[in-house]
């Protein structure tokens, strides 16, 4: 990977990081910004993206590699799930369930598949929206289930997967990429506005964010320290042997460690405030992975 232009990519990240902490901080952005700005990203500009990224032309080569990408992240959320379930046995119950689901869901979908469409172009937006299909599924099954220990409805969660707004748009990326039909130029250069946006409306989001940190989220502990390096370190390292030993395409390989090494979710904060968790906690492990995403991501930008 060209490391001047991931420097360049993270110091834009970093502009943008500020400019969202400074439009809360002069609270232009408002407190029901979160929720605006995070419908806007998921609803409208990353699918917008991932619609986009299909139109490419079709071959058997691809399909192959877009089952691979299927594969390999399946095996990581195998992973992760063996490590959600075996880590933290010691810990507070109410931390312990905050830190298992931080462990299987990541960040991959919101901050994950726009920084794999900067770094890898076109096939990046459309290998990360193949990658995001295990996560999601894992997200409203084993997830939910961490936080919700009544049982899980199994018709509710294949319908959250179903008809989340990016499997959405993978759907119509798929049939516009088999059928080989092409969008009108109009509406392509629509979609790509919109899509252009995805990077930074999630970068000042999560800018925002930083700025609601007090003393209570700056005491940190053991265990989130060690989350952290497995939710950062371990998980991606593991991924990157894994798909060198098997000698596996490096682009797969270059989206899967990327989006493997992403910080904790949102909706670990979502989830537990909902169902009774220990929602302080949560946001304590979504900001500090998030702060420090921001310099393993492009360690492992200049591994790859």
């Amino acid at each position: 990977m060209d490391i001047v232009s991931l420097w360049s990519l993270q110091g834009q990240l970093f502009v943008l990081l500020a400019v969202g902490a400074a439009l809360r901080h002069f609270k232009i952005l408002g407190e029901s910004s979160k929720g605006v700005l995070t419908d806007l990203v998921l609803y409208v500009t990353l699918p917008c993206s991932i619609i986009l990224s299909f139109q490419i032309e079709l071959s058997s080569d691809l399909f192959i590699t877009l089952a691979l990408v299927l594969a390999v992240s399946l095996a990581i959320q195998l992973f992760s799930l063996l490590l959600s379930r075996t880590l933290f046995s010691k810990t507070e119950e109410a931390k312990a369930k905050v830190l298992r689901y931080g462990i299987l869901i990541s960040n991959a979908g919101f901050i994950g598949l726009p920084i794999a469409g900067e770094l890898f172009g076109p096939l990046g937006y459309m290998y990360a929206s193949i990658y995001l299909i295990p996560q999601r599924v894992m997200m409203w099954s084993a997830g939910l289930a961490i936080f919700n220990t009544e049982h899980v409805s199994r018709g509710e969660a294949v319908r959250k997967v179903l008809l989340h707004p990016c499997m959405v748009a993978v759907y119509i990326g798929l049939v516009l990429m088999i059928t080989q039909l092409r969008i009108p130029v109009f509406l392509s250069q629509t979609l790509s506005s919109l899509g252009g946006s995805t990077t930074a409306l999630s970068m000042l989001l999560i800018g925002g964010l930083f700025t609601e940190m007090d003393r209570e989220h700056m005491r940190l502990d053991a265990n989130l320290v060690f989350y952290s390096i497995i939710r950062l370190v371990l998980i991606p390292l593991v991924t990157l042997i894994a798909c060198r030993l098997l000698a596996i395409d490096p682009m797969v390989s270059g989206v899967s460690v990327i989006l493997a090494a992403m910080p904790g979710g949102s909706s670990t904060v979502i989830l537990a405030s909902k169902y009774g968790g220990d929602s302080v906690y949560a946001t304590k492990l979504v900001i500090l992975s998030t702060a420090l995403s921001l310099l393993s991501i492009p360690v492992w930008g200049m591994v790859l």
